[in-house]
């Protein structure tokens, strides 16, 4: 088996001393809810079969990249219970927020990656995943840093092989030099076209699109955010 490139993460593992309820939610629920890429090997993993015990089962699944503190994954995984959520997030603070809102929302539709997103999507089996978000990605605003920015060659290539025919892949950004980057980037992706026809459709924020914290914090600083829904182009039979 041919193994992939290393990938390097870059960014913080923790944050503050986690409260005493995060700190439990950690040690009692993260063990059945983790995924760990490197038990896959590349393109192994139908994601389908982390839902297994979901009640009910699940029609699809779909795929957060860097969630945060888990507000937006928590509110999709409410509002589309037949639905699997995969969430990936190295901030361990970040985590522990999420679990405590599963344990509370008695949600059993979502799974977690404590680590980069990328190592996920090389392990995912092709056209596996029907929707994706990458909301609010670092930006890495130093030129030297643009580089470790999730939207780049490699990582849209990789989605564009997990991603279903038609799947969208919405993102988000309060960084205008990031969203120049990512509609660069995508624009003149061979796998997508970008869904916008009017300034509407990328200056407001979709109906089924739950708001976050740090949406509102950015709105309060100044910085309003963007929002761009691209959508997966068939793939070409043989």
């Amino acid at each position: 088996m041919v193994k992939p490139p290393l990938r390097t993460l870059y960014g913080r593992r923790r944050g503050k001393p986690l409260r005493l309820g995060r700190r439990a939610a950690l040690d009692s629920l993260l063990p059945a809810l983790q995924v760990n890429p490197a038990d896959h090997g590349a393109g192994a993993l139908d994601p389908r079969v982390l839902f297994q015990a979901t009640a009910g089962g699940v029609r699809g699944v779909w795929l957060e990249i860097g969630f945060g503190a888990g507000e937006h994954l928590a509110a999709m995984a409410r509002a589309y219970p037949d639905i699997g959520f995969i969430g990936c997030e190295p901030f361990i603070n970040g985590v522990a927020r999420l679990l405590v809102e599963i344990e509370q929302g008695g949600l059993d539709n979502i799974r977690i990656v404590v680590d980069d997103a990328g190592l996920l999507l090389d392990c995912l089996t092709a056209g596996s995943i029907g929707r994706s978000f990458l909301l609010f990605p670092d930006p890495w605003p130093k030129r030297r840093h643009n580089k470790r920015r999730f939207v780049g060659a490699r990582n849209i290539t990789a989605m564009a092989r997990v991603l279903t025919d038609g799947a969208l892949w919405r993102m988000a950004t309060d960084h205008r030099d990031y969203c120049r980057w990512m509609l660069d980037h995508m624009t003149t992706a061979a796998d997508f076209d970008w869904l916008a026809r009017r300034p509407g459709d990328w200056r407001l924020r979709p109906e089924d699109w739950p708001p976050t914290r740090y949406e509102g914090k950015g709105i309060a600083a100044g910085r309003p955010p963007v929002f761009l829904s691209f959508k997966r182009r068939p793939r070409k039979q043989p």
